[in-house]
Formats: C-alpha cells, sequence, structure tokens
C-alpha cells in the first residue's frame, strides 16, 4: 500500500471544525470563459459568502433572510475588479456583510476572457440560515 503524500494529506484535512472537507477550487488556469465556468467559480466561493451572513448572523437577535445584488468586473487577466453590494434590490443592509462580501469577490480568481476585454458581472446572492 502506497502512503499519502504531504499534497494528499492536505486535500484530506478538515477545517471548520472538522466538519468540512478542504476542497480545492476549479482550476482557471485551464478553464474555458464561460458562464457556466463563472458560476463554477462562484459557486466554489459560496461557502465563503455564507460565512459572512453567518457572522452578520451571530450579532442579531433574530434571523434576517434576505438578498445581497452584487455586481463586479471580471479583468482581461481574470480578476475581480470594481467589486460592490449594489443598494438597489438588496433586502440585507449591514455595512460589515457588505465589506466581508466585496471582500470575498475581490479575491476571486475567473478564467481569462479569450477576448481580452473586461466583462461586467451582476449577482444575487439569496442569503439564508444554515439550519
Amino acid at each position: 500500500m502506497i502512503g499519502l503524500g504531504l499534497v494528499a494529506w492536505l486535500a484530506l484535512a478538515q477545517v471548520d471544525g472538522g466538519t468540512a472537507p478542504v476542497r480545492e477550487g476549479p482550476d482557471v488556469e485551464k478553464l474555458p470563459f464561460t458562464q457556466g465556468t463563472v458560476k463554477e467559480v462562484i459557486d466554489f466561493n459560496l461557502p465563503k459568502i455564507q460565512a459572512c451572513y453567518n457572522e452578520m448572523l451571530a450579532e442579531q437577535t433574530k434571523a434576517k433572510e434576505g438578498m445581497l445584488k452584487t455586481s463586479w468586473e471580471i479583468t482581461a487577466e481574470g480578476l475581480v475588479a470594481k467589486a460592490k453590494v449594489e443598494k438597489k434590490g438588496t433586502t440585507l443592509k449591514d455595512p460589515k456583510l457588505h465589506e466581508c462580501v466585496v471582500a470575498v469577490l475581490s479575491s476571486m480568481t475567473f478564467p481569462k476572457p479569450p477576448d481580452g476585454k473586461v466583462h461586467p458581472i451582476e449577482y444575487p446572492f439569496n442569503l439564508k440560515a444554515k439550519h
């Protein structure tokens, strides 16, 4: 039997108090720039967005569900620029939540657009308490 190497062991390591396995993100260097791969990157980062929301919930007396309408640009390099929470359509008005979500959005990396242009993205996050 072959032993696990360090990389394999790290991939099996547990985070979040031992409940969630470490996941590798999408390999944006190899993926094409499509609506599907943009969604794949967003979906991979949803637990980070949910963590921002959970942090807000911890400071609330009652659970508050709602919508965050966000927008950003994907640059020619696949990076995020001008990430923000839009006022119109957003029902969760907590400034710390907005700041946290913008930080997560700004940290994302997407496949590079083949046309070398900036691509605007609008994305709604419907946030609910996880039971």
